[in-house]
């Protein structure tokens, strides 16, 4: 494997400004921002705009849509399909 092509792969901190959340994990991300984390380590930081602290499926808060509604529409205007 050539050592040249391939992107540095290291610890980088993913910070959600939205919900006040930061997590430490390793990406080929770079930012030239840095934070200083838990262990006293600085690392780099990239900001994200949403994360599973602030995304509508992880938090409970996701509109389900009415599946029901559209398919009854869909059926009345092309009709129903008989099963073979």
């Amino acid at each position: 494997m050539k050592h040249t092509i391939h992107p540095s792969y290291g610890p980088v901190v993913f910070r959600d400004r939205a919900a006040n959340h930061a997590f430490l994990t390793r990406s080929t991300a770079t930012s030239d921002k840095t934070v200083v984390w838990e262990d006293g380590v600085t690392y780099p930081v990239v900001d994200v705009e949403i994360s599973d602290a602030s995304h509508p499926f992880h938090t409970g808060t996701a509109r389900v849509l009415d599946t029901a509604g559209r398919l009854e529409r869909f059926e009345r205007r092309y009709g129903r399909r008989e099963a073979r």
